[in-house]
């Protein structure tokens, strides 16, 4: 939705810091004498499991590779429950949805931090680049650590993004990692992250990630009665991202870390394919800033502090042209501005027994050219009560969060709404002596307030919408065992879980396609169920082989209305069926990856009209990765080619998405 011309000024920063940050601080750090070890190979595998009595995923920067992804969207859509709505093209929104219950239910985290948007309420998760993500954790219902800001109870899942820290031994001063990623789409990609000891205490690290494509791909049109394919014309993204945090930490008790992080960006967002015909598509530039702070203590008798502050801002311009209006085109510019200051405390009563409290504040303003705009501020005071306490094989875990909000408006109304307390409880077991099998359950009911766009966005008349609320519940299991054989490992989880959504915020297109009604007329019913499965064998000689699985089986009915004909249907887009493989052979130096997910229909519609389906759909991706040397300096070469059987499909009704691409990447470390 927003963008002025991108100024040649962008891409000389993308060339220009890392070349005069480097000699300064190469300057600044002392001499590397660090030495090259030999090499050691460890013949045994083991499962990487996050210790949790929530159901949660992990993958980090090896899984990333491996299933050939890009950004944090592509990462992610290997995960079991989730679902990712995405509108085609390296410069299409792509937003994720949880076990059915939208993007707005589910929180997006960078560093123990959220990444907020108040105005649309959710996060476009193409933005976000994983050349500097260590790991990302999902977690359905919150994260198990008690020690987090209020917000990370506050929402229904929690996706976290860890980024790389400072990781350099005592005799190395720094560390760079540079590499350029080309390929399909006219994609050109340079990347560097620094790492620098600048004393004892204190170390940095400074990401530059630039993007330019021109996003063209051929598709194809169904059902148009011939063989040629169109090719899509407004999908071209040119970004610049730069990340730089500062960490010091006295010893592990007392850590203190800054992140700052600007992001830049022009692109296309491909528009709707009607009657085989491309619309023109509409242009969004984004100016996005934050910085953050975190600050951490622990004291001898076990109590533990952490302070959290951020401020950001969010500036974008939307362009729709050619529009049939009056003007002919529509213009829209959007600034968003938050101020956000957390406090959390957790004290051991005993050594099995901790209780938490934490409280958040938020102060956000959007101010917006557009006709009769509200001029909306929104602050928020979220206060979190918990304690967890374990015994014998049993854990258990609960928490009350209590929601403040007030509102104001500089015309129309604001929304009012009343001090809303959240409830959850969480159980874990190990039923038998041996630690392999444990059982878990939660419930959790919490709810999320309309969005700014919701409530104001060309609300000519004042609207009344009350909050999504959320009862979710879950059941599931999780096996873990260290094999001899064949196989060094295996484990296996599975959730069934059911979610209860009232008061559902639904959005009916008006006179005006671009203008939606928003009100609250909504319930839905989401039964499902989560398998996952990984396994490796063990290493023989120089081979070892690896799997990976997900399923989720999704029924989401909407139970509204018996008069309407989506009454106890499927919801829009949401498929009842989604499976992600990935399988690898490892030899030596060498590794050869293949990743396949496979979808069932969806229906755009919501009333299961077999003409309203989006068909199903299974794409493949492969990628090989070769890790050597060049002058005793570590060298990374992969080339990665996606849906390399050219399938033809649509995640969302009338956005094609590409076929067959390629993407190659070289990457050296100093």
């Amino acid at each position: 939705m927003k963008g002025s011309k991108f100024h040649r000024s962008v891409f000389l920063k993308a060339i220009l810091v890392p070349v005069f940050t480097l000699p300064a601080i190469i300057v600044f750090g002392q001499t590397d004498t660090s030495r090259t070890l030999h090499e050691v190979s460890v013949n045994a595998n083991k499962a990487l499991v996050v210790p949790s009595i929530t159901p949660v995923q992990q993958i980090n920067s090896q899984d990333f590779i491996k299933s050939g992804s890009f950004n944090v969207a592509d990462a992610v859509r290997t995960l079991s429950g989730v679902n990712i709505k995405d509108y085609g093209g390296i410069g299409g929104i792509k937003t994720i949805s949880v076990r059915g219950l939208g993007a707005g239910h589910t929180a997006v985290f960078y560093d123990g931090l959220q990444l907020n948007d108040a105005e649309t309420g959710q996060i476009d998760l193409s933005k976000l680049s994983l050349i500097n993500i260590r790991s990302i954790t999902f977690y359905n219902g919150q994260p198990d650590n008690l020690l987090q800001p209020a917000r990370a109870f506050a929402a229904a899942s929690v996706l976290s993004l860890q980024t790389v820290p400072a990781q350099l031994g005592k005799e190395k001063a720094y560390e760079i990692t540079a590499g350029v990623k080309g390929g399909s789409f006219g994609l050109f990609n340079p990347y560097v992250l620094y790492q620098q000891r600048l004393s004892k205490r204190w170390t940095a690290v400074v990401t530059n990630n630039y993007i330019n494509a021109n996003g063209r791909y051929k598709f194809d049109t169904p059902n148009d009665g011939s063989d040629t394919l169109s090719t899509r014309h407004n999908s071209q993204v040119r970004s610049l991202q730069t990340d730089a945090a500062l960490y010091w930490n006295k010893n592990d008790s007392s850590l203190f870390s800054v992140h700052a992080n600007f992001y830049n960006a022009k692109r296309g967002l491909p528009g709707a394919v009607v009657f085989y015909t491309e619309s023109p598509g509409e242009k969004l530039d984004n100016d996005d800033i934050f910085l953050q702070a975190s600050y951490k203590h622990i004291w001898k008798n076990s109590l533990q502090l952490l302070l959290n502050s951020k401020v950001s801002q969010l500036k974008a311009r939307y362009l729709d042209s050619p529009y049939f209006n009056t003007q002919g085109y529509i213009l829209q510019h959007y600034k968003q501005r938050e101020a956000y200051q957390s406090a959390a405390l957790s004290y051991n009563l005993t050594n099995n027994w901790a209780v938490y409290y934490a409280v958040d504040g938020s102060y956000t303003k959007v101010d917006a050219d557009v006709y009769k705009y509200a001029y909306p501020s929104r602050f928020t005071l979220l206060n979190a009560l918990a304690s967890k306490l374990k015994f014998n094989r049993w854990e258990l875990a609960g928490n009350l969060l209590h929601t403040y909000i007030n509102e104001k408006v500089e015309r129309g109304k604001a929304l009012q709404q009343s001090p809303v307390l959240s409830p959850t409880l969480i159980l874990g077991v190990q039923p038998f002596a041996s630690k392999e099998l444990k059982l878990r359950a939660f419930y959790k009911n919490i709810f999320r307030a309309p969005t700014l766009d919701e409530l104001y966005y060309f609300a000519f008349v004042d609207r009344v919408i009350k909050p999504e609320f959320v009862n979710q519940y879950d059941l599931g299991a999780t096996y873990n065992k260290d094999l001899n054989g064949l196989l060094s490992y295996v484990f296996l989880s599975t959730d069934v879980y059911y979610n209860n959504v009232r008061d559902k915020i639904i959005g009916i297109p008006s006179a005006n396609p671009a203008v939606f009604s928003f009100s609250n007329i909504g319930r839905v019913d989401v039964k499902g169920l989560d398998f996952g499965l990984k396994t490796s064998t063990r290493n023989f000689g120089s081979w070892s082989l690896s799997l990976t699985a997900n399923y989720t089986y999704q029924q989401a009915l909407d139970v509204t209305d018996p008069a309407l004909s989506t009454y106890l249907q499927q919801i829009a887009y949401t498929p009842k069926h989604t499976l992600a493989l990935n399988t690898g052979i490892n030899f030596k130096k060498l590794g050869i990856y293949y990743n396949q997910i496979i979808s069932s229909k969806r229906n755009y519609n919501g009333d299961n009209d077999p003409e309203h389906d989006v068909p199903g759909y299974a794409v493949g991706d492969a990628s090989i990765l070769y890790n050597t040397s060049f002058e005793y300096l570590p060298l990374r070469l992969s080339v990665e080619a996606n849906n390399i059987f050219d399938k033809y499909y649509a995640i969302i009704q009338s956005y094609p998405m590409p076929g067959r691409s390629y993407r190659l990447t070289m990457q050296i470390t100093i």
